[in-house]
């Protein structure tokens, strides 16, 4: 690590001195969580395909992608040239409607004929949050289930059983009680937890909704059983709870019919993000079955039923929208996903020979473009052994900082040291020479 660190103190200075001055003004340095790099946050001057540069001019392969949004790869120049279009035209905001919010929403039900209607909104927590609020106003139930361990963002009751399963509001600091007080987890992969606690809550009143990501929590980093989310579907169908896909990451990702098209289930209501308006800003939706979405009706009249409020000034303004129609065009014309998800199968493939050839007891594994390479074993921590748990999960998270930080210094964008998005720039050459960086520093390891 004295090795790669060198190189944040000798090529690094100016995203060393932007950050450091940034805490001055900003909690923690930087507005957003995925910004927060060991041993300190870059400063990225440009973006562009399969490339990112920081302010003092050193080059990335960047299998960060903004997060997952960017399936065409970065600043995409066709989708870019339309909301210029736009923008010149209309301005990125007006407050009233905008054929693009029409236009997009006909785009995601011929992609996605499950979604009978769209609303957009600001982000994924905002669309979760509206997800929850419909589901109980159509069932009249008040309880959420969640998958232990999954992100569904940052939203109060949402907070309950993140990121590790079985921590409930081990990290609800600032969140009273009342407010995760009906959400409740259950273990990755665990039915008979599951159907457990649809019993129990059948003679408390009921389930609104079980929320989950369909490749497991935290974009797969746990995966699930091929078959969990239709035994899920079975299950909501018999207590009468609607099913909730997070499709936040998946959403478009995994082909451009989801997640959903890929497992061929069914979900009542589907929560986008990200790539819903390829990139851009106000990145947030919520879709699904008519009867369900009439309750998020807009304006003075309300739904179907009691209307559930929801809001949101920007949501829906021209520049995403017409980013997120042009963006999804250009994706089936191009046949992004899929070029991503072989690029995502070729990346993986590649970690998988290097781990088998130095013997090195890491794991490599994917869901199309959506590539995990696990060497602290973070994934295998949760609460049924909370002595491991309390001992182990900070040096390995502190592990998982380190491997970032050497992925870097290497020249390649990580997200978190463990996760990688491919997209459609990532050729096979850039993907070669991502595995001999990979590999200089997987061999390095003692």
């Amino acid at each position: 690590m004295a090795e790669y660190l060198k190189y944040f103190d000798t090529q690094c200075q100016g995203s060393k001195k932007l950050t450091d001055e940034a805490k001055q003004y900003i909690p923690g340095g930087v507005q957003h969580n995925l910004a927060f790099n060991y041993p300190f946050p870059m400063a990225i001057k440009k973006a562009e395909g399969a490339y990112m540069w920081d302010v003092d001019g050193n080059r990335y392969i960047d299998f960060l992608q903004a997060g997952g949004p960017t399936v065409l790869g970065s600043n995409y120049g066709p989708v870019n040239e339309k909301v210029m279009e736009v923008i010149r035209e209309s301005g990125p905001v007006t407050g009233l409607f905008h054929e693009y919010e029409l236009k997009l929403a006909q785009l995601v039900n011929r992609l996605m004929p499950n979604i009978e209607m769209l609303r957009m909104f600001g982000s994924g927590t905002e669309s979760v949050m509206a997800a929850i609020r419909a589901a109980r106003a159509h069932t009249g139930h008040r309880k959420i289930i969640k998958v232990g361990g999954a992100y569904h963002g940052w939203s109060d009751s949402m907070i309950y059983g993140l990121h590790v399963p079985g921590t409930g509001r081990l990290e609800a600091v600032g969140i009273p009680f009342g407010g995760t007080a009906n959400t409740e987890e259950f273990y990755p992969n665990n039915l008979a937890q599951l159907r457990r606690k649809l019993i129990f809550n059948r003679v408390r009143g009921g389930t609104a909704a079980v929320i989950l990501e369909p490749v497991g929590p935290e974009s797969g980093t746990r995966p699930i059983y091929k078959d969990f989310n239709q035994k899920v579907r079975e299950l909501c169908d018999e207590f009468g709870a609607l099913l909730i896909f997070d499709e936040v990451v998946t959403g478009f990702r995994m082909g451009l019919g989801s997640a959903q098209g890929y497992f061929g289930v069914k979900p009542d209501l589907t929560v986008f993000g990200k790539c819903i308006t390829g990139g851009y800003p106000m990145a947030g939706g919520l879709g699904g079955r008519r009867d369900v979405m009439q309750h998020l009706s807009a304006g003075i009249s309300g739904g179907t039923g009691e209307r559930a409020y929801v809001g949101g000034t920007l949501s829906a303004n021209p520049l995403s929208c017409v980013a997120g129609y042009y963006a999804l065009l250009e994706m089936e014309r191009t046949n992004a996903p899929v070029l991503a998800g072989q690029a995502g199968d070729r990346l993986t493939k590649g970690l998988q020979a290097i781990i088998q050839k130095h013997d090195l007891p890491f794991v490599a594994f994917n869901q199309g473009s959506i590539c995990h390479l696990e060497t602290a074993a973070v994934m295998l921590l949760d609460f049924k052994h909370p002595i491991r748990l309390t001992k182990e999960l900070k040096p390995r998270k502190h592990m998982m900082e380190e491997m970032g930080a050497a992925y870097m210094a290497s020249g390649v964008i990580t997200l978190a040291g463990s996760r990688m998005y491919t997209s459609m720039a990532d050729t096979n050459e850039v993907i070669d020479d991502a595995l001999e960086r990979f590999e200089g520093v997987l061999t390095s390891v003692e």
